[in-house]
């Protein structure tokens, strides 16, 4: 059975309908790669996901249980947890009160001590300045901290929205290299991007998605090769 199970899923903002019968599987221990133009409907799709919008038709099943309709702090106690686009961190707390947030779920709770120490040893750059405002940060540790405050509610699948958005190419390598070191432990990731490339480089199966429509889906070495992908999304 598919960790995360996504079926016939329709929905959007009030009358505006972006997503359009979406179909998908996240496995256990996969990387499983939603990549796209802007617009296309990744981020409508992770929100639908995440309980914070609900969807008009369709099914959404996580570890067996139906949450199309679960309010969100319910999703994330059931280990589906998002790095939201943009980071959303609060600026005036310090990094170490930002990752604290995180693991605000009861299952996380009891475990947050070596949860913040796992943190800091997969990002030096922020244990370094762990009681310094979240807010003072690059935009590139800024990152870094959203992803070590989404570990710290120890997650089953880790659901990242363009985790690379707006960083110089140095730092979105370091972030690919974190992810595959996350990998490597057995965790699941969902991986929301534009950089199409790297992302299916890393990627075990992928999801191309436009217009709010899965209009492609493979192994992501395998999408890579594909003619449509190579005209539309990497200009070859």
């Amino acid at each position: 059975m598919a960790t995360l199970e996504v079926r016939g899923v329709r929905g959007g903002y009030g009358d505006v309908t972006v997503l359009k019968d979406v179909t998908l599987d996240v496995r256990d221990r996969e990387v499983v790669a939603l990549v796209g133009a802007n617009g296309a409907g990744k981020s409508t799709l992770l929100r639908t996901m995440s309980g914070l919008l609900r969807p008009t038709a369709g099914e959404i099943h996580f570890n067996g249980e139906r949450i199309d309709h679960a309010p969100p702090h319910h999703v994330v106690d059931l280990g589906f947890v998002q790095v939201p686009e943009g980071k959303q961190l609060f600026s005036q707390m310090t990094v170490e009160e930002n990752l604290l947030v995180g693991a605000m779920c009861p299952r996380a709770r009891g475990e947050r001590q070596k949860t913040l120490e796992e943190v800091y040893g997969l990002f030096a750059e922020i244990a370094d300045k762990r009681m310094r405002q979240a807010g003072s940060l690059s935009g590139g540790e800024q990152q870094m901290v959203a992803v070590g405050r989404a570990l710290m509610a120890r997650p089953k699948i880790l659901a990242m929205d363009e985790p690379s958005l707006g960083l110089a190419p140095v730092v979105v390598e370091r972030l690919f290299g974190v992810l595959q070191k996350i990998r490597e432990s057995g965790m699941t990731i969902l991986l929301i991007e534009q950089n199409v490339q790297q992302t299916l480089e890393m990627a075990d199966r992928g999801y191309v998605m436009e217009n709010g429509q899965i209009v492609l889906t493979g192994a992501g070495l395998e999408l890579l090769g594909n003619e449509h992908l190579k005209t539309h999304y990497l200009g070859l």
